[in-house]
């Protein structure tokens, strides 16, 4: 049983590390701060991706009422 490369051993240890690092009160907060960072990176990882996709948006109508185009004086 795994997630991804590591081991269970890998995974107990790297938990003993991060308890040392932040504490036991510290850990849940940047627990949290990485989950919202990923969570971030994924919904623009998708914006990015879905906008290579679909291409650029095109430029918005004219609306209906607008004024004819200028006319020359010099034609």
């Amino acid at each position: 049983m795994g997630l991804g490369n590591l081991s269970v051993g890998e995974l107990v240890i790297l938990l003993v590390i991060g308890l040392l690092v932040f504490g036991a009160h510290g850990l849940p907060e940047a627990g949290k701060a990485v989950g919202k960072g990923l969570r971030e990176f994924k919904r623009a990882w998708n914006e990015a991706r879905d906008g290579v996709h679909t291409g650029p948006e095109p430029p918005p109508a004219p609306p209906a009422d607008a004024a004819p185009p200028p006319r020359r004086l010099l034609e």
